[in-house]
């Protein structure tokens, strides 16, 4: 796949030739909702012998045109998160237009003149609620004038579960009390959150359940405090873990909510090295214990459970 960057005002000739399918949004997520926009352009792409291109922007649209602090917005999948899977749904050309003060005050038909035709669509393909500029003005409806029959305007309705939308809110929603089953029945793929394995303050090796402790990058939204069965990437392996976040108050007040991950079977020195974490379920919440023991009779209960939970799934 190929990655083109495009800052207002782009150099044309980073463009390649050829004429596309292109799809559109801002794929947080890349929820099954956003997936059906891909796969209808790449259907459509198929169909007429090009390529298919995907263009989504570097940040969230509320910085820009909402005035939401930029360290206040945490995202369901990073931009390196989502090449990835643009990649793996079969985009050929990936565009990310950086939402810069020139972008954010073009207006949609200048818009669509540059970041459309001027990337040689032949058929434009979008989620029912995409807006390029401001809703009333520049949507699925009025885009078809803006085209001039230059392209052709495909227009994919939401995909629904049990009569409501599939949407990045929704998802959202589920992780944010946890509902890790939901939140990946939305999306179609496991949750995930990367990250580095820090120092700790050792003590689940103190209890005989040594955990590495990893600092999620801070653009990445976090599913809510609890016990979790996860799968963990780390040094070319893919390993069983017992996931806590939480705050450790068994053994003090006022802590910072923390990352810590039990890996089964495991070994292995790894401070410093990348992780990835997929969340699977959410095996408990947490729970102040009154004392070691009490936690460690718990933890050998979250084992047990994580490993039923893997052999039967």
């Amino acid at each position: 796949m190929e990655v083109i960057n495009l800052s207002e005002p782009f150099n044309k000739s980073l463009l390649p030739s050829g004429n596309v399918v292109l799809a559109l949004g801002f794929f947080d997520g890349l929820h099954r909702g956003h997936q059906a926009v891909i796969q209808r352009a790449r259907d459509e792409a198929l169909k007429r012998n090009v390529k298919l291109a995907v263009m989504t922007l570097d940040i969230h649209p509320s910085i820009a045109f909402q005035g939401v602090a930029e360290q206040d917005v945490k995202y369901l999948t990073t931009l390196k998160r989502k090449n990835d899977l643009f990649e793996k749904f079969h985009a050929d050309i990936l565009y990310i237009a950086t939402l810069n003060d020139l972008l954010v005050k073009m207006g949609p038909e200048e818009f669509v003149d540059k970041y459309m035709v001027g990337l040689n669509a032949i058929a434009v393909v979008a989620g029912s609620d995409y807006t390029y500029g401001k809703k009333t003005i520049a949507n699925m409806e009025t885009l078809v004038s803006y085209a001039k029959k230059r392209f052709e305007v495909i227009e994919v309705p939401h995909l629904t579960e049990n009569k409501e939308k599939i949407s990045s809110t929704r998802i959202r929603k589920a992780l944010s009390v946890g509902d890790i089953t939901t939140a990946n029945r939305l999306l179609g793929y496991h949750y995930q959150n990367s990250g580095v394995v820090v120092h700790g303050e050792q003590r689940g090796r103190e209890l005989g359940f040594p955990t590495i402790n990893i600092e999620v990058g801070a653009k990445e939204l976090m599913p809510a405090e609890g016990i979790y069965a996860v799968k963990v990437s780390i040094v070319g392996k893919t390993v069983l873990g017992m996931a806590s976040i939480g705050r450790n108050e068994t053994f003090g007040e006022g802590r910072q909510v923390t990352l810590e991950i039990n890996l089964l079977d495991f070994s292995q020195m790894v401070y410093g090295e990348q992780v990835l974490v997929s969340w699977y379920k959410n095996l408990r919440d947490q729970v102040k214990y009154t004392g070691a023991q009490a936690l460690i009779k718990q933890l050998e209960q979250d084992e047990e459970d994580t490993r039923n939970f893997f052999e039967k799934n």
